[in-house]
């Protein structure tokens, strides 16, 4: 196993480490962590570049493929999660900057670390790969709607249009579309390879083929970027979460409640649609797992003590997914979804 691979493996380990690096620095000097708030942008724009070059959007067509497991992705993440957090926002109803953060964060699947709990959870960690774009693009399309019929217009009103756009279009649109062509150059590259082992001519292939360099660094990007970004907004907020934890203990029942029951819920859906062991976990996987660091900057565009406010909410909602990411890695292959054939 090489180095790179031994770090996506043990990526729990890692992020584990630097949220505990990240609460010994804001706890310790508040000053220094606030400090560090300035670097939480310039990291999440390199990260999210990194992520990007691993989602196959030029695969889209082999994705789609798959049409019954796409069609309970869907499913389950843009039709069962928002019923369920309508739900828990009525049951626990919130002020309107943590009822942002809890939507920003809740109705976002995740599109990068889920593939890797999905593997250790003995999903079918292929197929959810391969369904990482369709995730992506489709709650893009989505979120400003959920946003206007979950958080209100009282609540959409906090949202300044000017910093939302800046900061969506710098920190996800800029990355993914350098991603984008990170890959198509990467493709390129590997076509003139494969040509030149074929003992035909290729064109400026010397040059062509830093591409596929290009896109091989760029996968070592997430992890330790990963770990840079948590160290990095836990340092920043966690001062303002120990100054005034109310926010963040209002949204636990919440986010509670959301972890225990997602996986049930998409484990229905499974079974209605039939999958197959394999395809079912990742299913559930996809269920609770979000998108918590693609969504943060959109939480620090909005105004003033909102941003802070938003941003220790979405902060919380990391906390408590890694830790039932732990118990779920064991529990759905021994107890949700067993080994049977099709559920």
């Amino acid at each position: 196993m090489g180095k790179r691979e031994w770090l996506e493996r043990n990526q729990i380990l890692v992020y584990a480490i630097a949220l505990i690096v990240g609460l010994a620095v804001g706890l310790f000097n508040e000053q220094w962590g606030q400090g560090i708030e300035a670097w939480i942008s310039p990291l999440l724009a390199v990260l999210l570049y990194g992520m990007f070059t691993l989602i196959p959007f030029l695969k889209l067509r082999e994705a789609l493929a798959n049409g019954r497991f796409i069609a309970a992705l869907l499913l389950t993440n843009f039709v069962v999660v928002p019923l369920t957090v309508w739900g828990l926002l009525a049951l626990f109803p919130q002020p309107e900057a943590i009822t942002i953060g809890v939507c920003l964060v809740l109705l976002t699947p995740c599109i990068d670390y889920v593939i890797v709990f999905t593997a250790l959870g003995k999903g079918n960690e292929q197929a959810m790969t391969a369904a990482t774009p369709v995730l992506f693009v489709v709650q893009m399309v989505l979120l400003p709607v959920y946003l206007r019929l979950f958080a209100g217009k009282k609540a959409a009103g906090l949202m300044e249009v000017g910093p939302f756009v800046e900061a969506f279009l710098l920190l996800i649109v800029l990355p993914l579309a350098a991603a984008i062509l990170t890959q198509l150059w990467g493709k390129r590259g590997k076509q003139d390879v494969d040509a030149q082992k074929a003992g035909k001519e290729v064109w400026r292939g010397t040059r062509r083929s830093i591409g596929t360099r290009v896109q091989d660094a760029a996968a070592w990007i997430p992890v330790p970027f990963m770990a840079l970004v948590l160290i990095a907004v836990t340092a920043s907020q966690i001062g303002r979460i120990a100054d005034d934890p109310l926010p963040v203990l209002r949204v636990l029942p919440i986010y509670a409640l959301f972890m225990l029951l997602m996986p049930l819920l998409a484990r229905v859906v499974g079974r209605l649609m039939r999958l197959d062991a394999g395809d079912g976990r990742a299913l559930i996987f996809s269920s609770f797992t979000r998108n918590s660091l693609v969504v943060l900057p959109l939480a620090l565009a909005l105004p003033g003590e909102a941003a802070g406010i938003a941003a220790a909410v979405i902060v919380a909602q990391t906390l408590i997914e890694l830790i039932g990411e732990l118990i779920y890695v064991r529990a759905v292959p021994k107890l949700l979804w067993r080994d049977h054939g099709t559920a």
